[in-house]
This record gives C-alpha cells, sequence and structure tokens, in this order.
C-alpha cells in the first residue's frame, strides 16, 4: 500500500510538472540544449530561444510560468528584458531566474534591482537550479 501511494504521488507530481512551462533564453546553443534537455528530463515543457527577438509574442504563445534568462544575448540584452518584462502589465509576475556568466555583484545586484527572483553563475550546479525552479513554481521535490 505504501508503494502505492508512492508511485501514485510521484505520478501526480510528474504530471504537475509536464504542465508547468519554462522560456528559456540563451544564446550559447550547448548550453540551450544541455539546459532544455535537462529540464524536458525533469517533466517540464520549455521553449528555448537563441535571442530576446519576438520575445513577448513567444510568451503570449507559450505562457510559460518561469523565465530561465542569460544576460548575454545578441540583439538586446538580458537586462533591458528584465526591465520590459517588470514594465509588462501582462508579464511582470512571472519569476525570473538569471543564469549568466556576469559573476561580479554589481551585474548580479543590477538582475535583481530589475526584477529577477534568483541569480546563478556559470557554469550553474544543476541540482541548486532545479531547487530554485521547484520553489519559485511552489512545488515540492518530485
Amino acid at each position: 500500500m505504501v508503494v502505492k501511494n508512492l508511485a501514485t504521488r510521484h505520478t501526480q507530481a510528474f504530471n504537475l510538472l509536464r504542465s508547468m512551462r519554462i522560456l528559456l533564453l540563451e544564446d550559447n546553443d550547448i548550453n540551450r540544449q544541455l539546459l532544455s534537455e535537462y529540464l524536458i528530463y525533469l517533466g517540464y515543457q520549455v521553449l528555448a530561444l537563441a535571442d530576446g527577438c519576438n520575445l513577448f509574442q513567444a510568451m503570449s504563445d507559450f505562457q510559460p510560468q518561469l523565465i530561465l534568462l542569460d544576460l548575454k544575448l545578441p540583439g538586446i540584452d538580458g537586462y533591458t528584458i528584465l526591465e520590459q518584462i517588470q514594465q509588462s502589465s501582462d508579464w511582470h509576475q512571472v519569476p525570473v531566474i538569471v543564469v549568466s556568466a556576469f559573476a561580479f555583484k554589481a551585474d548580479q545586484q543590477r538582475a535583481i534591482n530589475l526584477g529577477a527572483r534568483r541569480y546563478f553563475v556559470k557554469p550553474v550546479k544543476l541540482p541548486q537550479l532545479k531547487q530554485a525552479i521547484q520553489e519559485e513554481l511552489n512545488i515540492g521535490s518530485a
């Protein structure tokens, strides 16, 4: 009976994750692919973009519950994206987690001041990222 209950809870948790949508903005092809595959492995739906062009159209179509954002993107940088998200009445409540190579405290503070909920310096430790995502989405460990 205990095993069945655990299996049921695991299935329910996985189904909950499968309904969660994460928008990933990362210009590096390898990083984008690795993070995307990891998030899919965890059970999330993922839309991975290489730049911020057409960001709000993608957000409107995909309806993400969380955004993973690199700060150094072609065309429009992550700081500008953070500003635009915070100014949007539709999207300012969506949690943003920054994953960036910018390691200086000033970069981190700027991103937090612009609305990022969390900031990870690359290379990111996947278990820490997983936990941060779960906390931001208000889901238990699955």
